[in-house]
């Protein structure tokens, strides 16, 4: 008995139903495919937008693979998720500029600076202000001879003031601040002093070579230089730093062969060869070589953001941050990694190691620069040393200055 030969199958039939057994599944929940950033860990509000790559170097490279996978417009629209300012103090002091200029008294104030101070001498200088206010701030008692105010820091203000005498204005920036109980105009780095002045001007230094490079390291991650070695900071250090590759410049925890490496890794960030440097005129241009740098604040305390977060923003590096709880409403959206939002140093170590190996997410570090989105942080560049001589001048104004009720 002959059989008859199977009939060729209709491979156009089998398509179509592999395609509909695929969809029903699909729909039922038995097949799902992961979401694009399920691969790299995910720390509260810090989502990543790229899949994992291989390391990099190249940060322009980077950034083009930003673009063509995330862009500008999608950065824009919500940034980091992350409310501009999710403190529920008011962390910056605002800037009246012109429209305060009804109270103003004085048309001219003078400033002498008393004493030793870290203040830069190159902050001397006559200013023009907003309202036509002019404004002299001096540590020469030959330029201001009758002056306006006072300024101490480093030592305390007289008991005593009498009317005609400048009035008293005293400053502290330091973790602890508080009051000299004898000033008439206070200076710190809360919103709720007189003035604020935040640690985020580039007044510091001026011979500081500001290089940055576009070349990172691959192998070694993280940066971290610190010479007052407080044994709560390095303890903390320490224990996340051995979890990372890292280059450790400074006195503490140091394991570069020295605290003066860094020209010896790095001999561009020199600004003249003919003058031995100090560590602070190679500071940024060192740290520009890495992709993050450790930054941790000898206190933690409510808006004490320091000069250690704002050099390695300034750098091109991305900040790993230990310190104010409302730092978020200092720096730009998605600009750092806040080490205190992490379950455990483990968990930081393990997405900072993620994030150096994809380009994407890496650059999404970096969108804030190139898309115009600052936050709060042009708000913090407003109220920083760089402005306060004309907004100090504005406050003794407002009180009259020598004239003001003692």
């Amino acid at each position: 008995m002959l059989v008859a030969p199977p009939k060729p199958i209709n491979t156009f039939t089998v398509t179509i139903m592999l395609a509909f057994t695929f969809f029903i599944l699909l729909l039922s929940g038995l097949l799902h495919f992961p979401s694009v950033s399920s691969s790299l860990p995910q720390p509260p509000n810090h989502p990543v937008a790229a899949t994992v790559s291989e390391p990099f170097t190249d940060l322009v490279s980077a950034f083009f693979k930003w673009d063509s996978q995330v862009g500008c417009a999608r950065f824009r629209e919500k940034p980091n998720g992350v409310s501009l300012n999710g403190s529920k103090v008011v962390s910056l002091q605002g800037i009246d500029g012109d429209s305060a200029c009804g109270g103003l008294k004085l048309k001219h104030v003078s400033v002498l600076v008393k004493g030793w101070t870290w203040i830069p001498d190159n902050l001397d200088n006559l200013y023009s202000c907003s309202c036509g206010l002019s404004c002299l701030w001096t540590k020469s008692p030959v330029l201001a001879d009758k002056p306006d105010a006072l300024l101490f820091e480093t030592s305390t203000p007289p008991v005593q003031r009498r009317m005609g005498d400048p009035l008293r204005v005293y400053m502290d920036l330091e973790a602890g601040r508080r009051r000299s109980g004898q000033e008439d105009l206070y200076i710190s780095y809360h919103a709720e002093d007189d003035v604020q002045a935040t640690y985020a001007g580039t007044l510091f230094h001026n011979s500081r070579n500001y290089h940055v490079s576009n070349n990172k390291n691959k192998d070694i991650l993280v940066y971290w230089s610190s010479s007052r070695c407080l044994s709560q900071r390095n303890e903390l250090a320490k224990k996340l730093l051995r979890m990372l590759p890292h280059h450790s410049f400074g006195k503490c925890l140091n394991n570069v062969g020295g605290p003066d490496m860094a020209l010896s890794f790095y001999p561009e960030c020199a600004n003249d060869a003919n003058v031995t440097p100090k560590w602070w005129d190679h500071l940024h241009c060192a740290m520009s070589h890495y992709k993050f740098v450790l930054a941790i604040e000898n206190t933690f305390t409510e808006s004490y953001v320091t000069e250690k977060l704002f050099y390695a923003l300034d750098s091109g590096a991305v900040p790993i941050y230990f310190g104010a709880p409302n730092v978020m409403d200092f720096v730009p959206p998605h600009s750092i990694i806040d080490g205190r939002k992490f379950g455990s140093l483990k968990e930081l170590a393990s997405y900072v190691k993620a994030v150096a190996n994809d380009p994407v997410a890496y650059a999404e570090y970096h969108a804030w620069r190139r898309c115009g989105v600052l936050g709060n942080y042009g708000k913090t560049r407003a109220v920083s040393l760089d402005t306060l001589p004309c907004r100090l001048c504005e406050a003794v104004s407002r009180k009259g200055g020598r004239n003001a009720r003692s």
